[in-house]
Order: C-alpha cells, then sequence, then structure tokens
C-alpha cells in the first residue's frame, strides 16, 4: 500500500495539483504571477547566482528528460553503449548540477541572511528556495555518489521503466522497489515542488515576454528645464 501510494497515487495527485493549480490561479490572479524581484536591494549575488543556476538548469533538465525518456535500447541502437552513456550521465550530469548547486546555494544564503531580501520574502518563497535547494543537493549526491558506489544500480532499468509507465497510465511502483533512497527522496521532493508550484512565485518561468520584441523603444529626454 505504501509503494502504490508514493510510486501511483503521489505523482499522479502532484501532477493534478500542478496543473489544475495553474489553471485557477492564471484566471483567478493574474496580478500575482510575478517574481516580484529584488535585484534593486541587493544585485551582486543575485546576478552570479542565478547566473551560475541558469547555466546548470538547463543541461540537467535536458539529461532528466533524456535519461527518463529515452529507453537504453534506443541509446544502443544509436551506437551508445551502457558505459559510455553512464560515464556521461554521471560526470556530465554532476558538473552542471555542482554548477546548479552553486547558484542555488548563493540564491538561497541571499534570500535568508540579507535582512533586506528576506523582509521582502515571502513564507512560500523561502520554503521554495529551501526544497529547491534540497532537490538540487539530493541529485548531485545521487549522481555522484549513489550512481558510483552501488554496483549493479541502473537508473534506466528501474527509475525510467517506472516514469514511462506513469506516462502511459499504466503505472509499475515495482520498478521502484529496489531503487536507492537518495533517488527516491529526489523523486518525492521533485514532485512536491511540481504540487507547488502554482503557489509560488515561480509561476513566471512560463511569463516570456515575447510581445517586448516588438514593442516599440522608450525614449527618455532630458528636462531642459533643470
Amino acid at each position: 500500500m505504501t509503494s502504490q501510494f508514493l510510486w501511483v497515487i503521489f505523482p499522479y495527485l502532484c501532477i493534478a495539483v500542478f496543473i489544475v493549480g495553474h489553471i485557477f490561479r492564471y484566471r483567478h490572479d493574474q496580478f500575482g504571477w510575478t517574481a516580484k524581484s529584488s535585484e534593486f536591494i541587493e544585485k551582486k549575488q543575485l546576478m552570479i547566482g542565478s547566473l551560475l543556476f541558469h547555466i546548470g538548469i538547463f543541461p540537467v533538465i535536458l539529461g532528466h528528460v533524456a535519461g527518463l525518456g529515452i529507453p537504453k535500447e534506443w541509446t544502443r541502437a544509436m551506437g551508445v553503449s551502457d558505459h559510455m552513456y553512464h560515464i556521461g550521465a554521471v560526470w556530465g550530469g554532476g558538473f552542471f548540477g555542482v554548477v546548479t548547486l552553486a547558484g542555488m546555494i548563493i540564491l538561497t544564503s541571499r534570500r535568508f541572511t540579507n535582512s533586506n531580501v528576506r523582509h521582502l520574502s515571502s513564507a512560500s518563497d523561502l520554503i521554495v528556495n529551501t526544497f529547491l535547494l534540497v532537490i538540487v543537493i539530493l541529485g548531485v549526491y545521487s549522481s555522484l555518489i549513489t550512481n558510483t558506489m552501488t554496483p549493479g544500480f541502473d537508473y534506466r532499468s528501474t527509475i525510467s521503466i517506472w516514469f514511462r509507465s506513469l506516462l502511459i497510465l499504466q503505472p509499475q511502483a515495482e520498478f521502484m522497489a529496489s531503487v536507492p533512497i537518495a533517488f527516491k527522496l529526489h523523486i518525492l521532493t521533485g514532485f512536491l515542488i511540481f504540487a507547488m508550484w502554482p503557489f509560488t512565485r515561480l509561476v513566471h518561468v512560463w511569463s516570456v515576454p515575447l510581445n517586448y520584441v516588438g514593442r516599440s523603444y522608450i525614449l527618455y529626454r532630458k528636462d531642459k528645464r533643470n
């Protein structure tokens, strides 16, 4: 029963909250759909932390999509051996994971230790920052430590198959039974942040300012009377 809840009910519940929550928030709280930037309070740490985080997170996301969504039979057919894939996933993913972690440490430290930034932050901001930091730590640990210190474990033969079974609505929780605890915690906290997403400022990632491309320039003219 616990296994069914953790690896079937809980993921679907988080996905449902993610979808319904976004629809509700967009329809009833569009003016709250903002990042509430604190750049005017402190800029240096924000710039460094944000740069590191974004440099690392995009390759990490692509790595997750490839690792979870592409069966190992497909990569073998493309001439990529399991060993080659493993080396790339561990060290490539580990490197970008560490870059992401460095960015998250700076951003989280800034939010908690800078009194002005913390005063501007809501409780949800602090919780989200903490959760993201924990998720990244667990991900880096799983990639660099658990992957190399657990002989015989292959996440593409366990986690990936389980994840794809969720997508086709034929969940197979039994594939998660032998997964190391670090990976399990990483997955559960990851789904939890998806459930929290619609109710936090994370929603701003969907606000791509495409209208700025064709918008006219704003002209500033000096007042000659002064």
